[in-house]
């Protein structure tokens, strides 16, 4: 159910719930002041009583100087290393300081291992032996808790180191090459001494490697030294091996000369082919018409370019013209034709010997160029493959003298290198050195015990603050009339105070007069109720509450009383599953009542009983109907019957939260008070309980705060002053 939809609950606008109120916050932490003081002296005292029972612990520093490289007397830096440089190399070197080689080095110098503060053997019993506490409970010890076997010197000195390592502090100083080493210990004295021999170990295992490194370097080079010599004396001797194999001194004049040679010839062979071709030329014009008449012989080019061929060819055409011409005027055996036919005819001779002659030649020419050209080729091929041999022997003996020359360089190089590493054995250089050694500190780093007792004090402030707020919080409850008027957005017809002494009868409290700020209390609420029905009196009123104990009978009994001194009232007990009127005004066991009268079973004067001023009827006999009986029509009628013989009737009903006859019996009411116990009930319930009436138009009137302590509501910050303050309570005012 959404209280907040039902009228006159819950109308608040939700920023202003959820909004803090720090004057509500500051309440709730003054409330508790003194739980929260004494929680923080508490905890105050027991932390200095802790932090005086705390070791005190000191610190010792020696600064080293760590340079990013070592001096170079020589240059060997093969067989040193090059050193890093920057940021990586300062952090390796503060690995290296707190490494467990490190620690171990101290830890055998100074004999840490039987020194108190290591020494398991040495350490004080616990302050809680866990051990014996389980032993008594369980006599047989899982195997994990069994007593173990006293530990060994290696299990010793290996927890040892692991504790020393724990204790030393390595960091730079600044931007620089400083690095300062610091080592805590409950021992001051012993502290600065294991700071010094951390920083002088340092030291000393940095000669060590570089020494070892040194030895190493010289081993290895001697041993790779003599694999260097064999090399080189195995490439010298196949190298001369090869020279007395093919007989050589010095191959550069005989390369030289072979190359000139192999180009001479070439020339020679290449005008050699030229001339065979032209007379290969020459050779095939005459060779096609080989056979044939001398006279075509003669036309052909090669033949016709010789002189004599063309002297020949001139004397014949002479002659030949000259016989023509005599034929005409001779006979062929005239002696002028016989002699011209002579001439003519040896003319033709001369010419066809001729011609045959220079045909032979060029033939002659042709053989004779082909010759040429087979010889020079010859010896072109016998040059080239000579050459060849030569460039082979050239390549092999490069080959050889090259492998010579490298394993001579290698060779000379490591003598060198073992020359300089066994001169610079003995000379001892480091990249670190103490700048200030560690002095015996004065002064313990820690606990800082005002700091730690601060601190604690503070927490547990902060903590009793925090639980403070947090129980109020948690505290869902009506604390005051404004929670009231805010939650419920009803009137607060008044408030009953907490009653210091409960012994008597608190339904009859007012009427006895013992407390008057409780008369007081009953009166205003007689006021208010009277007030706000001015117009249209309420002339019966139902009072009821959420749960039961709140306190509801006792209202509505003092409440009818106080009335009574001004009207003739009736209260009415309708609680018939917890009746209490009976009891609380002591009538007499099986005393009739509202049961009996609706049931028929008693008469209406013999219901009602008078006392306080009041007449009272009793819930009678426990029915085990109760609603039936309250929702039958002879209850209305009998409430009608009721309200023409008295002017007010006070109903004491059953609580919402338990039964449903509060919301039957607000029907037939005209006003409706309901009753909540202060820092009791829970708001939702009440919420819940008044939801109810209102859906069903019961006319919840106001709410009456019962029980409400007044000194702790002014803690609350609730200040209810007036008659309170005459009453005894102005020591709570004068608090709010």
């Amino acid at each position: 159910m959404d209280m907040n939809k039902l009228p006159g609950i819950g109308n608040q606008e939700q920023g202003e719930e959820s909004a803090i109120d720090l004057g509500q916050l500051w309440l709730a932490v003054y409330r508790r002041k003194w739980s929260i003081i004494g929680l923080t002296l508490v905890v105050a005292m027991l932390s200095v009583l802790v932090v005086s029972n705390i070791t005190r612990i000191y610190k010792a520093s020696a600064t080293l100087l760590i340079e990013n490289k070592a001096a170079n007397v020589v240059s060997i830096e093969q067989i040193y290393g090059m050193d890093g440089a920057g940021n990586e190399y300062l952090q390796t070197q503060f690995e290296l300081l707190k490494s467990r080689a490190m620690a171990e080095r101290v830890v055998r110098k100074l004999n840490l291992v039987t020194h108190p503060e290591f020494d398991p053997r040495q350490q004080p019993a616990p302050l809680v032996d866990w051990r014996g506490m389980i032993k008594g409970v369980l006599p047989t010890l899982p195997g994990d808790l069994e007593a173990k076997a006293p530990p060994t010197e290696a299990q010793i000195f290996d927890s040892v180191v692991r504790a020393f390592r724990g204790r030393i502090s390595v960091s730079p100083q600044g931007k620089t090459q400083l690095v300062e080493v610091s080592v805590e210990m409950a021992d001051a004295a012993t502290a600065a001494l294991a700071a010094n021999a951390l920083a002088d170990g340092y030291i000393e295992s940095q000669l060590e490697a570089k020494l070892e490194m040194t030895q190493t370097a010289t081993s290895w080079m001697n041993e790779r030294l003599v694999g260097l010599k064999d090399n080189l004396d195995n490439s010298e001797r196949r190298l001369q091996a090869f020279l007395e194999q093919e007989n050589l001194v010095n191959l550069d004049g005989i390369t030289t000369i072979s190359a000139g040679e192999l180009s001479g010839i070439s020339s020679k062979l290449t005008d050699a082919r030229r001339e065979r071709n032209a007379a290969e030329s020459m050779y095939r014009q005459v060779s096609a018409i080989s056979g044939s008449d001398y006279r075509r012989l003669a036309s052909v080019p090669a033949v016709m370019s010789d002189p004599l061929v063309s002297q020949f060819k001139a004397a014949e055409a002479t002659a030949s013209a000259k016989v023509q011409e005599l034929s005409r005027r001779y006979g062929p055996k005239h002696p002028v034709m016989i002699a011209a036919q002579t001439d003519l005819n040896s003319a033709r001779s001369n010419l066809k010997a001729q011609v045959e002659q220079v045909v032979g030649g060029i033939e002659n020419n042709y053989r004779l160029a082909m010759a040429n050209e087979q010889g020079l080729q010859s010896s072109f091929e016998q040059n080239k493959e000579q050459v060849q041999s030569i460039s082979r022997n050239e390549f092999r003996l490069r080959e050889l003298q090259r492998e010579v020359d490298t394993n001579r360089s290698l060779y000379d190089t490591f003598m060198t290198r073992l020359k300089e590493t066994s001169a610079t054995q003995d000379l001892e250089t480091v990249s670190a050195r103490v700048v200030d050694r560690a002095v015996t500190p004065n002064s313990p780093i820690k606990p800082k015990k005002s700091m730690i007792v601060m601190m604690a004090t503070l927490l547990a402030l902060m903590s009793g603050v925090g639980l403070a707020v947090l129980l109020d919080m948690l505290n869902n409850t009506f604390k005051g009339t404004s929670d009231i008027e805010s939650r419920l957005n009803l009137p607060v017809l008044g408030i009953l105070p907490l009653l210091k002494d409960k012994t008597g009868n608190v339904a009859r409290h007012f009427k006895q007069g013992k407390d008057k700020a409780f008369a007081e209390s009953v009166r205003t609420i007689r006021t208010g109720m009277v007030l706000s029905g001015m117009d249209n009196p309420y002339k019966v009123t139902v009072v009821t509450s959420s749960v039961p104990g709140e306190g509801k009978s006792s209202v509505s009994s003092n409440l009818a009383v106080a009335l009574g001194q001004m009207e003739k009232v009736l209260l009415i007990d309708a609680d018939m599953r917890r009746p209490t009127v009976a009891k609380n005004y002591e009538f007499a066991v099986g005393t009739p009542g509202l049961a009996n009268l609706i049931a028929g079973t008693a008469q209406l004067k013999d219901c009602i009983q008078q006392t306080d001023g009041i007449d009272i009827m009793a819930a009678g006999m426990v029915p085990p109907n109760p609603l039936e009986l309250l929702s039958s029509e002879r209850f209305g009628k009998l409430l009608t019957e009721l309200g023409e013989q008295y002017e007010r009737i006070i109903i004491d009903s059953a609580p919402t939260q338990a039964v449903s006859d509060a919301l039957v019996l607000a029907q037939h009411a005209n006003a409706v008070i309901y009753v909540v116990k202060s820092e009791s009930t829970a708001i939702p319930h009440v919420q819940a309980g008044i939801g109810k009436l209102l859906q069903l138009g019961a006319p919840v009137k106001g709410v009456v705060l019962n029980q409400l302590d007044v000194k702790k509501a002014a803690k609350y910050g609730y200040s209810y002053g007036g008659y309170y303050d005459y009453y005894g309570y102005s020591k709570t005012a004068a608090e709010a």
